[in-house]
């Protein structure tokens, strides 16, 4: 199974997903990188791992659409099977979503459908958890649609917080046990034990 990344930054997620198909691990191909940003860590790890990599934004396509359309024939012509979102900060495009139903993932740092939608990203995901004072956060892998962390959930993971637990510390508690998790559930979807529907 040939699977492509999406990512604005470091992508680790999608790093640790690559290394475990190099390491034989997961059973499937790390084959291309798709950055939004031209200076992001990830189309640098990408490249020197063997991946194809592809710089995409309203730069190089400042039509959304034709932003969109170059996305998914780009997908299409590397014969992609999975696509999966590591820190991707663009909504994806409807035409990218069409070609591939529920094979796009994308990872939420919390338990959703607490904390998501549009503008819940990142820190103001973490102080939202924080300020309610929850005893407990975690990790969705779900599938895209047109509507921010709308999808089909496919996985979650509970992250167990102290009440003396900053921001901070909530937030790296997350970012620490998601790339695992990201390569366990990879895992169990091609072994057949998720399904995606």
């Amino acid at each position: 199974m040939n699977i492509a990344f999406l990512a604005s930054y470091n992508g680790s997620s999608a790093k640790a997903i690559t290394d475990a198909c190099l390491n034989n691990d997961l059973q499937a191909s790390p084959t291309l990188m798709i950055s939004n940003n031209a200076g992001s860590k990830a189309l640098d790890w990408a490249g020197n791992n063997g991946l194809k990599t592809v710089c995409l934004n309203s730069n190089t396509h400042p039509d959304p659409q034709e932003l969109d359309k170059k996305i998914a024939d780009c997908l299409k012509e590397n014969r992609i099977k999975l696509v999966v979102l590591s820190g991707y900060m663009k909504l994806i495009g409807p035409q990218t979503i069409r070609a591939f139903p529920n094979r796009i993932l994308n990872v939420h740092p919390a338990l959703l459908p607490k904390h998501g939608g549009q503008g819940m990203y990142g820190r103001h995901i973490h102080q939202a958890v924080k300020d309610n004072n929850e005893s407990e956060t975690g990790i969705t892998i779900h599938c895209v649609d047109e509507i921010y962390d709308n999808g089909h959930i496919v996985a979650q993971k509970k992250v167990p917080l102290s009440v003396d637990d900053s921001v901070d510390d909530i937030e790296n508690k997350v970012k620490e046990a998601e790339p695992d998790f990201y390569v366990e559930t990879i895992k169990k979807i091609l072994s057949g034990e998720i399904n995606l529907p």
